[in-house]
This record gives C-alpha cells, sequence and structure tokens, in this order.
C-alpha cells in the first residue's frame, strides 16, 4: 500500500498543459541524478536525503535519558524549531502538555524560538528546574534569537542548581567542530550531540534535531525514518513521469510559477497546521532566491474556508492550490437532534465529522476548478509516523527538485544570512560594524517620510 496519492487533473490550464508537463521529464530526470550524486559524494546540503537511513544510536540513548525528565525546553528557531512542533503536533494527541502526566507518558514540552521575554519568563514559571532538560539547537550556536534564549535560560539554572546541575540539565546540538556551542561543551562537560554538517536546518528535521525530542516523547521515530526511506525509494524507482507522484507536484509548480508565484496549501486535519508551517520555511527559503520562487501560504480546512477561499476563488489568479486529506482517521458521529429548532439540521444525523471534512475538501477543490483555478488534490493514506516520514521526505524532494528546474540553489539562503548580519551589527557583535552603518543609512531613508494615526 502506497504511503499517499496525488490527483492533478484540474491543474492544468490554458497556459500549463499536459504536453508542457511530459515536456520536462529529461528535466526531471536530469534533476533526481543531480540530488542522488550530491548525497552520494556527502556535499553541502544535499545530506538530508540520506538522513532515512544513517544510524540514531546516539539519539535514541540521550533521548532516554530525556524522556526521564518532568520537562523539556527546545531552543532554537526556524529549522531548529519548525520541524519538532511539526512532528509533535501530528503524532502526539492534542493539548499535550495538559493530559496528566500518567496518562501522558512523557515529558512536557515547550519551545522557546521568538525572542519574547514574556514566553521565556512564562516557560520558566511553568517548569521545575531540578526535572528539566534544556536542549539548544543550533549549527553557529550565534543566532541571535536563539542565543539569546539560551543565555536566559542557561543563567537560570545556574541560579538555580549551581554550575554543575545546571550542566548536568543541558544537551547541546550543534556542529562537530564550528561555532560557538562546541567550545561551550568542551568547557562544560554537557551532554551534546552532533548535527550533520551537509544537512541545512530546513532540512533537517529527520537528524537529531527534530528525532530527539520526538523518541522522548514517545514517537515511534524507526517508523518515521521507515516511512521516509520507503518514500525515496518510491521515487528513485517510478519508471516514468507519469508513474512519479513527486516528478509531477515538482513539474507542476515550476510550470505555473512564472504567471502563479504563490502555492497554497491547504490541510484537512488540525493535526497537520504546523505541517503547513514547516512547509512554508522549507518552499520559501529553499527557492527564493534571484527574482525566482513563489510564496508559500498554509492554510487550515475547513477553518479557512471562512477566510481564504473568497479571494481564492474570486481573486486574481496567481496561485496553484494543493488540498491534502487524510484517510482512516477517528471519528465522531452526529447524533440526532431532539430538539423541534433544529428540524433543518436533520441532513446531519448520522453523518460523521470525518466525513463532513472530506466533503468540505471535496468542494473546496471542486469549487476553485469551477472557477479556473489549477489544483491538486493530496491524500495521505493514515496519520502515523510512517506515513508522515513519507510526507516530509516527499515535500523536501519536491522542494529541492523544483529548485534545480528553476536553476536556483536549493540549500542556501543568502537573504537570511543579511538580515542576520544587520542583526549583529545593530547589536554591537566584533567585526559587523559596516553592517550596523548600512542599517542606519538604510534606516533613515525608511524614515525619510512618515505619519502617525
Amino acid at each position: 500500500m502506497g504511503i499517499l496519492s496525488l490527483a492533478y487533473g484540474a491543474a492544468f490550464t490554458d497556459d500549463v498543459t499536459f504536453a508542457g508537463l511530459e515536456g520536462l521529464a529529461p528535466a526531471l530526470k536530469e534533476g533526481d541524478a543531480w540530488l542522488r550524486a550530491g548525497a552520494a559524494e556527502g556535499k553541502e546540503g544535499f545530506g538530508w536525503m540520506n538522513l532515512p537511513r544513517r544510524g540514531t544510536d546516539d539519539v535514541q540513548a540521550l533521548a532516554r535519558w530525556l524522556a526521564t525528565r518532568e520537562s523539556i525546553v527546545q531552543v532554537g528557531i526556524g529549522g531548529s524549531a519548525l520541524g519538532n512542533l511539526m512532528l509533535h503536533g501530528a503524532l502526539l494527541p492534542p493539548y499535550w502538555n495538559e493530559i496528566p502526566k500518567a496518562k501522558r507518558g512523557g515529558p512536557r514540552f515547550f519551545m522557546a524560538d521568538n525572542v519574547d521575554p514574556a514566553d521565556g519568563r512564562a516557560v520558566w514559571d511553568l517548569i521545575d528546574p531540578e526535572n528539566t532538560a534544556v536542549v539548544v539547537v543550533s549549527k553557529s550556536g550565534s543566532t541571535a534569537e536563539t542565543a539569546a534564549n539560551f543565555l536566559f535560560f542557561w543563567e537560570k539554572l545556574r541560579d538555580a542548581l549551581g554550575s554543575a546541575g545546571a550542566r548536568e540539565r543541558v544537551v547541546v546540538v550543534t556542529d562537530k567542530e564550528k561555532g560557538i556551542l562546541r567550545p561551550f561543551v568542551e568547557e562544560t562537560g554537557c551532554k551534546s550531540l552532533v548535527l550533520p554538517a551537509d544537512v541545512g536546518g530546513r532540512f533537517s528535521v529527520l537528524s537529531c534535531v527534530g528525532l530527539l525530542s520526538a523518541w522522548a516523547l514517545g514517537i515511534d521515530c524507526g517508523a518515521l525514518l521507515a516511512g521516509a526511506a520507503e518514500m525515496d525509494d518510491r521515487i528513485a524507482g517510478a519508471g516514468s513521469l507519469l508513474d512519479n507522484a513527486a516528478w509531477v507536484m515538482a513539474g507542476l509548480n515550476f510550470l505555473h510559477i512564472n504567471k502563479r508565484n504563490v502555492t497554497v496549501l491547504m490541510s484537512y486535519a488540525d493535526a497537520l497546521e504546523r505541517f503547513g508551517e514547516w512547509f512554508a520555511q522549507l518552499w520559501g527559503e529553499s527557492l527564493g532566491k534571484d527574482g525566482k520562487g513563489s510564496t508559500p501560504v498554509r492554510a487550515l480546512g475547513t477553518i479557512d474556508q471562512h477566510s481564504q477561499i473568497q479571494l481564492y476563488t474570486s481573486g486574481p489568479d496567481d496561485k496553484l492550490y494543493t488540498i491534502l486529506t487524510v484517510e482512516g482517521k477517528k471519528d465522531i458521529v452526529l447524533p440526532a437532534a431532539q430538539e423541534k429548532s433544529f428540524e433543518k439540521l436533520a441532513y446531519l444525523h448520522g453523518k460523521s465529522m470525518n466525513g463532513l471534512r472530506n466533503f468540505e475538501a471535496e468542494a473546496t477543490a471542486a469549487a476553485l476548478s469551477k472557477a479556473g483555478r489549477p489544483v491538486m488534490s493530496m491524500s495521505l493514506g493514515a496519520l502515523d509516523a510512517r506515513h508522515l516520514g513519507g510526507l516530509i521526505q516527499f515535500f523536501e524532494y519536491v522542494t529541492a527538485l523544483t529548485g534545480f528546474l528553476l536553476k536556483v540553489n536549493p540549500f542556501d539562503q543568502p537573504g537570511v544570512e543579511r538580515g542576520k548580519d544587520y542583526t549583529y551589527g545593530l547589536m554591537g557583535r566584533d567585526g559587523f560594524a559596516e553592517q550596523a552603518r548600512e542599517v542606519e543609512a538604510l534606516s533613515a531613508k525608511i524614515g525619510e517620510r512618515s505619519v502617525a494615526a
């Protein structure tokens, strides 16, 4: 049984044709060979393709220790945060931290990503430092937001438990040799894992970055990795373009991108809301370069039918849509209403919530198609570790392959680095004075005209 299916008959328009898709077959094959050669050669950025088959003994050992804690606080941002939240949101019960400990069976989890002092203080007030682990994830250790949050929690731990006690409760995930955090590990002797040098942050969820907390919280990461490996085998073993859902999806995104430079992923499962956020970073940072790319928009069905569908069906024709549904979810059958005032709701009697949601997804796709908007429908066989692992590998591959078709490097992020350098300059970091002067000049230009309300 496969992991997912993709229906794309309504993705063609006057300017994007089936013949045009078929014509991309040689380029897609070349892109696949490029990705697999880069992974085999250990090139920087390509290592995510190997993650489903890399050893994880060190991650599992440390996860077993983490699982004994009452709480885990992970400090990271971007790829060092979104993947964890995506895994937990998809595979753990809703309101995880609110479930009683005996029923939950794993630690509470808190993410310290943004630099909002109210959030940092709130997390600290909710945890017992004696029985908490702080996991800091950063390849360089110098990302301003991560550094600021870690300095806050490190000081709080040290003040509460002393240096030795704080050290015993910290896990560092960072580069093997480079960056600020590796010397910290050597100085303090705290626990640590190596962040793979050939894997970029937004592609790192199936490395120790995402797996450590997931394993500690009871997620079956073995099945997650097996699903990712299975998906890679399916992509590699597809005989032709029309047998390869990943090639079809990459090809259609590429063909639409000049006229429709917005791609909407609308998931019909609350548990996949964080998947949309993870996808938005993956797609936006990987492809938005050299004036190319498309803007990712995450939407959640059925909620966003009541906030965005008006725009999608009747606004500008600048978007490509993917409707994502899940089969086999637990269900609620709707009861018959006893009150006479509810007579007009009798059509719901005996129907299920999942049935309603799936009909809504079908109706949304049909409404988009009726309006002449290109839409694809993707169905995930189930929402479990195996299927989610396959879905992750699928979208990472589609993103990288689309980058190849666009002739951009999907593994760098020059726009992000510029913003980081400007922040370093404003904060007074050594070696970034020139960047501070650039920001001052640009800020002066921005402020040439202003108005108050």
